[in-house]
């Protein structure tokens, strides 16, 4: 089979691996459509010491059953799944917050993952979606589930209904374009992106019909948003976000480009904020996104770029470079 290999810092090679072995409690997929995360560009610059040159990376992802050795998965059938493999026995996953399992692993990162014409995965991992679900909105289940997960923490610690709150997303990447497009579907009528990128602007600007602002011509008015969402997680973007929240507001940190940095502790206390951080998605959560994307929560997806995977080491180096106007490329094996 053909797959897209991570073979150095900054390199991607298509090339000819043998097929996934099928195990006990697993099944193959044939991969229909794999989205590039964020996750995966950070693994592609040599920054992610837990990803190792010589992986398939790729962990959102839709394919048909080609073979299974667990009982109930038909050949042929389509199904999205849980990048994040867990063990469904420590206290967490009995709670039904299996994204902080203690012993998860995951998918394009301990194990081959999706940039691939076939993959194998635990059977236990997969999701139900309906079987005439479009492969780009299928494949999107991933990064909406983070999204979804985010917003409804930020809702939970709300004072008031979200569809008044002034909200500011820092941040035009997926989950950035995602929370926009499902804050304005649940009602929310004053949402800003600040985004560096003019094509992302234009495309969140289009198709989530949100306020965008470029943050170094337009500084962040301070102490003036109920709501902010920090979708890079730099340093400088934490900074923006402490300075942006209203007093009694709510930020929520999803990013995590940088791993360390000093926030104004003084205002968090003072001012009463809450500060939420949040970790991908539960199953529940991709169980709901799922039929949130069959019903259209996130709009018609028409920005969304698909590419065939033979032109996926293309299309990493126009990610980093700033020429794609889509917050998310798809690959078609």
């Amino acid at each position: 089979m053909k797959a897209l290999v991570y073979t150095a810092p900054n390199e991607t090679q298509l090339r000819e691996l043998p097929m996934p072995e099928l195990v006990p409690g697993e099944v193959v997929l044939q991969i229909e459509a794999v989205g590039i995360c964020g996750s995966d560009m950070h693994a592609w610059h040599g920054h992610d010491p837990r990803r190792k040159p010589g992986l398939v990376l790729g962990h959102e992802f839709v394919g048909r059953i080609a073979s299974s050795a667990a009982s109930g998965f038909e050949a042929g059938t389509r199904w999205t799944g849980n990048p994040l493999i867990t063990c469904g026995t420590c206290e967490y996953c009995v709670q039904g917050r299996n994204n902080l399992c203690a012993n998860r692993t995951m998918v394009g990162m301990t194990r081959a993952g999706a940039f691939a014409e076939y993959m194998s995965i635990p059977a236990a991992s997969l999701i139900a979606m309906p079987q005439d679900l479009p492969a780009r909105a299928a494949a999107l289940t991933e990064p909406a589930a983070t999204a979804w997960h985010a917003v409804n923490l930020v809702m939970r610690a709300l004072v008031r209904p979200v569809h008044e709150c002034r909200v500011l997303v820092i941040g035009g990447g997926a989950i950035g374009m995602l929370s926009a497009l499902l804050l304005r579907h649940l009602g929310a009528a004053q949402v800003t992106l600040a985004e560096l990128n003019p094509l992302r602007r234009e495309a969140v600007a289009r198709h989530a019909g949100a306020a965008t602002v470029d943050p170094r011509e337009t500084p962040l008015p301070e102490s003036s948003f109920d709501v902010v969402i920090d979708a890079v997680g730099a340093k400088a973007t934490r900074n923006q976000s402490m300075a942006a929240v209203k007093p009694g507001g709510v930020l929520m940190h999803v990013g995590l480009q940088d791993w360390a940095s000093e926030i104004d502790m003084r205002k968090l206390t003072l001012a009463e904020v809450t500060l939420l951080g949040t970790y991908t998605y539960t199953t529940a959560d991709l169980r709901a996104t799922v039929a949130a994307l069959a019903r259209g929560a996130f709009g018609d997806l028409t920005w969304v770029d698909e590419r065939p995977l033979a032109e996926g080491a293309q299309a990493f180096i126009d990610l980093d470079q700033g020429r794609c106007a889509s917050a998310k490329v798809l690959l078609r094996p």
